[in-house]
């Protein structure tokens, strides 16, 4: 692989024709979007030359873009690997968003003399081998149920090394009594015999039915031979429950096996992609997903990144993948078939039924969400006898510890939900001293001035997190604005509750489980903690930079070139001295570090 240097917008021209990788940055050099090509040139130009065809998205991504840098590659599968890599590492903003698999759950067979099955989420191989993920937790206690009925494996966590076995250290519990282990923490089993039930449970957490199935007749047929017809009832009895629980995921012909099935349907905002691995006709691992779009991926971009992802997730190595869709320029190294009859066409079909499910589900919880919101923010309407709707709500609340640092916060709800892209903080500039009351007339000056000046919308509700001296306060500025009577507001009070109109002397009393009350608390406490962040940031930053000032030889042009470098303040301290030497020169760089170590020193 070559990484070129980077290319200045107006040099995209200069890219090889190869196939590679593309990375976009910003202006502040952030990487906000990561691509494959098959042709690096044509592809990345594309974006250029072709504006009149893309979406309001591209444009936007288009007119962030300030450098271009590539990295090519020997081949496009080559390509589509790093993409999938760079993507999960960098989470770019324009790109979709792909999981990883920590939140997934495995069942691990332990590297351990005498091993356990045991249920995971996080995956270490140094601890054992691991076999799924499972699609659910439900499906791989399924699993593990049916191994814990046809074989006698541990569960307990005793070190049963041969030192500890032989010196008597362990005594069997109720498990070995109740006939769910055969006691080789006494040495009632050796490892030999132990080792062969593990390898036949491997069998099926691998999908191979055929192999546990065949010992169990096998030994069935012996027992009934030597007339043990008791023993032989138990090899019957097991090999039932095997043949029960394959024939639950016996979905077309045995003799279809070592097969990938994916599916995808999609909408303007979202992709619903359904993947299932197929072993000798039983679905062994299935998943559905969704993907939402940030651009204007087509169907089959966003099959072919996910497939990686999801046949990792799974270890597939499948050589075949079965797809509703037509793929173009596939690379080699897949083999992508779209089946119109037969057994394989109804694999496709059942997998798109699993993703039309969920794609319904998802649709259905959303529309269930709404209906919920626009029922509390109607309640709302109805408990504070509003005009109108209150569709956009804005809640105001001050911080301000022992007078320093005084800021305060906006939070927006829209249709009864968070709209944080409209949330605002506000330092106070016009009152000094720790002044609540003037501070909260300041900043709801400052917010609906401003909105009269731009002439944007006015919320249909204003909440000020307070009682009456807050409220009165919010009011002095709506008043001075011309706005008073025009928007509702009022005051909601933290002890009881309670809710407070200008002009009224008693507070209204809201039903504690009321929904409407509970959007109020959640509005305050937004409110509440968007602003006590923001002044805890305040502070903290001050502090720093007001350490960064004490240090002889650190003026204030070299605090921001530090601040615009790194953008964490934790990053500055944490940085090497290399790090350092690249943005201030050696000689400043010696002497933070020096300063840095002697506060360690001290603390």
């Amino acid at each position: 692989m070559y990484e070129s240097p980077f290319f200045k917008r107006d040099e995209f021209n200069l890219l090889p024709p190869s196939p590679g990788i593309y990375k976009f940055h910003n202006s502040e050099g952030i990487i906000i979007y990561v691509g494959k090509a098959k042709n690096l040139k044509n592809r990345v130009t594309s974006y250029f030359n072709n504006s009149k065809t893309h979406n309001r998205k591209t444009l936007k991504l288009v007119s962030e873009i300030q450098k271009i840098e590539i990295s090519i590659v020997n081949s496009e599968f080559d390509a589509l690997l790093l993409e999938n890599s760079l993507i999960k590492e960098l989470q770019p903003k324009y790109n979709i968003l792909l999981k990883d698999d920590k939140t997934f759950p495995y069942l691990c067979v332990t590297n351990e003399p005498f091993p356990r099955i045991i249920a995971t989420r996080n995956r270490n191989t140094r601890n054992g081998t691991y076999f799924g993920p499972y699609a659910s937790v439900r499906a791989m206690n399924n699993v593990l149920e049916l191994i814990r009925k046809l074989y006698t494996i541990r569960t307990c966590k005793l070190n049963l090394s041969n030192k500890n076995i032989q010196s008597g250290k362990f005594k069997v519990c109720l498990e070995y009594h109740i006939g769910n282990c055969k006691g080789p923490c006494e040495g009632f089993q050796n490892s030999a015999d132990y080792q062969k039930d593990i390898e036949l449970a491997e069998q099926i957490l691998k999908g191979n039915l055929i192999i546990p199935k065949q010992y169990f007749r096998e030994h069935m047929e012996i027992s009934a031979s030597e007339l043990q017809f008791e023993e032989a009832q138990k090899y019957k009895n097991k090999l039932e429950l095997l043949e029960k629980f394959q024939s639950k995921s016996l979905v077309v012909n045995p003799r279809l096996t070592n097969i990938d099935v994916c599916s995808i349907i999609s909408e303007e905002k979202s992709a619903f992609l359904n993947y299932m691995r197929i072993k000798n006709g039983s679905i062994i691992a299935t998943q559905t997903i969704e993907i939402k779009k940030k651009l204007e991926e087509s169907d089959a971009e966003i099959l072919l990144l996910a497939i990686i992802d999801l046949r990792n997730l799974y270890q597939s190595a499948s050589p075949e993948i079965l797809t509703n869709i037509g793929i173009e320029n596939i690379p080699a190294e897949f083999h992508f078939t779209t089946p119109q009859i037969g057994d394989k066409k109804k694999l496709v079909d059942m997998s798109l039924k699993n993703a039309l499910f969920f794609k319904k589900e998802k649709l259905n919880q959303n529309e269930s969400s709404k209906i919920k919101e626009l029922r509390v923010i109607k309640q709302l309407q109805v408990d504070l006898q509003l005009k109108e709707l209150p569709i956009r709500i804005e809640c105001f609340d001050n911080s301000n510890l022992g007078g320093t640092n005084p800021v305060a916060s906006m939070v927006h709800f829209k249709n009864g939900r968070p709209a944080k892209n409209e949330y605002r903080h506000y330092h106070i500039k016009t009152v000094v001293g720790p002044d609540d009351f003037a501070s909260m007339t300041e900043i709801v000056g400052r917010r609906y001035g401003r909105l009269q000046k731009e002439n944007l919308p006015l919320p249909n509700l204003i909440v000020i997190d307070g009682g009456k001296g807050q409220l009165n306060a919010a009011c002095i500025a709506i008043k001075e604005l011309g706005l008073y009577g025009e928007i509702p507001i009022i005051g909601i009070a933290k002890r009881l509750e309670e809710i407070y109109f200008p002009g009224d002397q008693f507070p209204l009393h809201i039903s504690k489980k009321s929904e409407s009350l509970k959007l109020l608390q959640r509005l305050r406490d937004e409110a509440h903690r968007f602003a006590i962040t923001f002044h805890r940031n305040i502070r903290s930053k001050n502090t720093f930079v007001s350490d960064l000032e004490k240090i002889s030889g650190i003026g204030e042009k070299t605090i921001n070139e530090l601040l615009t470098h790194f953008k964490s303040l934790r990053k500055i301290k944490d940085a090497s001295f290399e790090e350092l030497n690249r943005v201030v020169g050696s000689n400043k760089a010696e002497v933070l570090m020096k300063s840095f170590q002697h506060k360690k020193g001290e603390s």
